[in-house]
């Protein structure tokens, strides 16, 4: 099974790509976050046409958005509202005959790294909290992807000392992040692949004039398994060249085969 997550930032917006995407690498299942589009104007006629007819779609209007696109029926797909605040922040399907998987976005945090004066890095700690504690209670295989907007290692970003207070990669998330991988244990795939001491990242600000020369980027993206599919997982790649397509999300898509 050939699973790519993505942040695609207006899927809409985007669709050629997305296209252009399902046709050179062929997902069996496509992860979307940032869809931007309320339930009934999700481009499904698209993804049928495609031959991704199979969704599981989570959306609200202009924010956030979660979606699951597959070749394939899968046996059941549900949501859970994180922190009761109604936002499209999840969705997951149950493969037949194999895992489940849940497609995640988690909140940004805004710019300040401190929850007392900052209300989107509040509801950012409260919503790893929640992940927390439902990782500790899930007792089936799953796979967990997509945008965490967090970097968690030192090579997970350019510049570790320079983004120490820089949010998405401040000791305080870092740390919410372990809590939450070590309640399932949590397996880091694409660190599976690539060494913790070698730089890995999936974005790229717009704000750079040449993001690939200045290579100012940070792991964002994630992909974890449950401790049962550790080895599972038998190639990753972040498919780089894609930031560069027209009208680029800054978020490149992460691949990852799978042989169950």
């Amino acid at each position: 099974m050939r699973l790519i997550t993505w942040n695609i930032n207006s899927v809409r917006a985007r669709l050629d790509i997305v296209k252009q995407l399902i046709e050179e690498y062929q997902p069996d299942v496509l992860c979307l976050q940032e869809t931007k589009v309320q339930d009934h104007m999700f481009p499904e006629k698209f993804f049928a046409e495609n031959g991704m007819p199979h969704l599981a779609i989570h959306g609200q209007k202009s924010h956030h958005g979660v979606a699951i696109a597959a070749k394939g029926e899968f046996a059941d797909s549900f949501k859970i509202d994180w922190c009761e605040k109604g936002d499209a922040r999840h969705v997951a399907i149950k493969l037949n005959e194999g895992p489940t998987v849940h497609n995640f976005y988690v909140p940004a945090g805004g710019d300040e790294p401190n929850p007392e004066v900052n209300d989107k890095f509040a509801h950012k700690l409260e919503f790893l909290e929640e992940m927390t504690e439902w990782s500790a209670q899930l007792d089936e295989p799953s796979i967990l992807v997509g945008d965490l907007n967090i970097a968690p290692l030192e090579e997970d970003v350019w510049d570790h000392k320079k983004l120490l207070k820089v949010v998405s990669h401040t000791p305080v998330e870092v740390e919410a992040m372990l809590k939450l991988m070590e309640a399932h244990s949590w397996h880091d795939v694409m660190r599976e692949f690539v060494p913790e001491n070698e730089k890995l990242y999936s974005w790229w600000s717009y704000r750079a004039r040449d993001w690939s020369k200045a290579d100012k980027g940070r792991r964002l993206d994630h992909v974890w398994t449950s401790p049962s599919l550790k080895g599972k997982a038998v190639k990753m790649e972040v498919l780089r060249n894609a930031r560069g397509w027209e009208k680029p999300s800054d978020h490149a898509p992460v691949l990852v085969d799978f042989e169950f």
